[in-house]
C-alpha cells in the first residue's frame, strides 16, 4: 500500500501553501546554532538543578518535603502554558516570542539564582517555566519555517534532536561540576551566559514578523487546556510525593482529563482554535505525537535510576556521574544526524523509529543485570550506547514529522504540541517509575533486617532493576506503535513549509 493511500493524510488538509519565489535565509546554520543553544538551555534545566537540590537546600534551609517544589514549579509553569506559547509565536511572530522568552528566561534564571529564601527560588523556577514555555516552541517553530529544502531540513532536525534527546544527561554533567567546583547557584546562572547568546544571535539573524491580521487569541481553549495540563501534571508530581493513594493526585488527575476533553470539543466549536484539528489529522504527525510521549516516559529510567545507582551503589561523585552519560550523549547524536539525513529518506519512520525503540528496550533490559560488582566499561556503558542509539534514532524523526508539512501559521502550536507530549510523557515517567521502585523496595525489604547495610544495597538495586524493566515496557510499546501507526514507505517532501521571512 502507497503512503497516500492511507488518509486522512493529503497534503491540502493540513499545509497552507508558503508564498512561493521566497529564498531560503542565507542565515540558516547560524539560526539552527542559535536555536540548538536556546534548546539545551531549556532541556537542561529539566536535570541541571537536581544535583545542586542538597547544596540549595542547606543554604536555604528548606525541608525534604518542600525540595520537590523546586523541581515542580518548572515543569507545572512550563508543561501547563506549552499551547498558549506557541500560539502566541504564530499569532505576534516567532522572533519577539523567542526573544521575550530568552530574555525572560534568563531574568528568571537570574532571580533563582540569586534566592535568599525557599519562596524566591520557588518562584524564579515558575517564571523559568513561563518563560520556557514560550521559548521551546518558537525555537522549534523557527527550524520548520527556515529550513525548506528537504536534505538540510533532514540535517537540522538530526542535529537538534541530538541536542533535544542529550539535555538532560549534559545538565547532569554541567550540574554536577557547577555544583563541585563553584557554587549550587551557577546551575542557575549558567543560563545567563546561553541566553545572551541566543539573545544577540537571534537579534541579528531573525527577521522580524508582522502580526497575523484579525490574530485572536483563543481564550476559552487557552483557559481549558492551560487548567488541564496543569491538572495532569500536577496530579503525576503529587503522586511521586505522596503516593497514587493520595486523594489530590487522582483528583487533579481525573479533573485534567475531564477539562482535556472539553478542550477538544471546544476546538470543534471555536473559530480561532487554539489547536486546529488540522494539525492533528496527519498520521505520521500523530505518531510522532505518541512516540514521544512514550519515549519521554522511558528515558527517565536512564537519566534517573542509573544516576541514583552510578553515585549511591558504584559511589561516583557528581562529576564522574556527568562524565558516564557521555558516550550515551555521543552515540545519541551521531544515530539522530544518521536517522534524518541517511535512513528516514531511504526506508521511512515505522522502521527507523521502530528500530530506535526496540534498542532502547534492550539497553533497558541490560540495565537490569547491574549489581553491586558490575563495572562501569564492562556493564553500564555497553548499556548506555544501545540506548543512546535507540533514543537518537526515535526523537529526531519524531520531531522532524511532527512538525512537518504544517503551514507557517500553525508551526508554532506544532511545535508546542511536540514540547508538551515530551514534558506530560516526563511527568508519567518520573511519577509511576518512582511508585513502582519504592514498592519494590519495601517489598523486598519485607522479612528482612532493614538496619543492614547489605540488605539495603540490595533494596536498593532491586528497585532499580523494577525501574529499568518498566522503561523497558515503555519503549516496547513505542516499537509496537511506531509500527503500527506509521504510514509505510518514505515519507514526502515537505515543499510547503513556510519560509523564514514569515516569521
Amino acid at each position: 500500500m502507497a503512503p497516500t493511500d492511507l488518509a486522512v493524510d493529503a497534503p491540502s488538509l493540513n499545509k497552507r501553501s508558503a508564498p512561493a519565489g521566497t529564498a531560503a535565509s542565507p542565515h540558516r546554520w547560524w539560526i539552527l546554532a542559535v536555536v540548538a543553544v536556546a534548546q539545551l538551555m531549556v532541556t537542561l534545566d529539566a536535570t541541571i538543578v537536581n544535583i545542586a537540590l542538597p547544596s540549595a537546600q542547606a543554604d536555604l534551609g528548606f525541608s525534604d518535603g518542600d525540595r520537590t517544589w523546586i523541581v515542580t514549579a518548572y515543569s507545572l509553569a512550563f508543561g501547563s502554558l506549552l499551547l498558549l506559547g506557541g500560539r502566541i509565536a504564530d499569532l505576534f511572530g516567532r522572533k519577539l516570542a523567542f526573544l521575550t522568552g530568552v530574555g525572560g528566561f534568563a531574568a528568571a534564571s537570574a532571580l533563582a539564582g540569586a534566592a535568599t529564601s525557599f519562596e524566591m527560588l520557588v518562584f524564579g523556577r515558575a517564571l523559568q517555566g513561563v518563560f520556557g514555555a514560550l521559548l521551546a516552541p518558537a525555537a522549534l517553530s523557527l527550524l520548520t519555517t527556515t529550513f525548506t529544502d528537504a536534505k538540510e531540513r533532514a540535517k537540522a532536525f538530526g542535529i537538534y534532536g541530538a541536542v533535544a534527546g542529550s539535555g538532560a544527561a549534559v545538565g547532569l554533567l554541567l550540574g554536577g561540576v557547577l555544583t563541585e567546583y563553584l557554587d549550587w547557584r551557577w546551575t542557575l546562572y549558567v543560563n545567563v551566559l546561553f541566553a545572551a547568546l541566543a539573545l544577540t544571535g537571534g537579534w541579528l539573524l531573525l527577521k522580524r514578523g508582522t502580526r497575523e491580521s484579525g490574530a485572536k487569541l483563543d481564550i476559552p481553549g487557552t483557559l481549558l487546556v492551560t487548567g488541564g495540563l496543569f491538572a495532569v501534571v500536577y496530579g503525576f508530581s503529587n503522586a511521586e510525593s505522596h503516593g497514587w493513594g493520595s486523594g489530590l493526585s487522582w483528583g487533579f488527575l481525573a479533573a485534567g482529563a475531564v477539562l482535556l476533553a472539553v478542550f477538544a470539543w471546544w476546538q470543534t466549536r471555536s473559530s480561532h482554535p487554539l489547536l486546529p484539528l488540522r494539525v492533528l489529522l496527519d498520521r505520521n504527525r500523530g505518531a510522532s505525537f505518541a512516540v514521544m510521549l512514550i519515549i519521554s516516559a522511558g528515558m527517565f529510567g536512564v537519566f534517573l535510576f542509573l544516576t541514583y545507582y552510578l553515585q549511591l551503589s558504584l559511589g561516583f561523585s557528581a562529576v564522574r556521574t556527568g562524565l558516564a552519560f557521555l558516550p550515551m550523549v555521543l552515540s545519541l547524536m551521531t544515530a539522530a544526524t544518521l536517522a534524518t539525513s541517511l535512513l528516514l529518506p531511504r526506508i521511512g519512520p515505522r522502521t527507523v523509529v521502530g528500530l530506535g525503540m526496540g534498542l532502547g528496550a534492550v539497553g533497558m533490559a541490560w540495565l537490569t543485570r547491574l549489581d553491586l560488582t558490575s563495572t562501569y566499561a564492562g556493564d553500564v556503558l555497553p548499556a548506555l550506547v544501545v540506548a543512546g542509539l535507540g533514543i537518537g534514532l526515535v526523537m529526531a524523526p519524531a520531531m522532524s514529522l511532527a512538525t512537518s508539512g504544517v503551514g507557517a501559521d500553525d508551526a508554532g502550536v506544532a511545535s508546542a504540541s511536540v514540547n508538551t507530549m515530551q514534558q506530560i510523557g516526563g511527568s508519567i515517567g518520573t511519577a509511576l517509575l518512582n511508585t513502582l521502585a519504592a514498592s519494590a523496595a519495601t517489598a523486598y525489604l519485607t522479612g528482612r533486617d532493614a538496619t543492614d547495610p547489605a540488605v539495603q544495597a540490595q533494596a536498593a538495586l532491586d528497585s532499580y532493576a523494577t525501574a529499568y524493566w518498566w522503561s523497558a515496557g515503555f519503549f516496547a510499546v513505542g516499537a509496537l506503535l511506531a509500527l503500527l501507526l506509521y504510514r509505510r514507505g518514505v515519507p514526502s517532501t515537505d515543499g510547503d513549509t513556510a519560509p523564514t521571512v514569515h516569521m
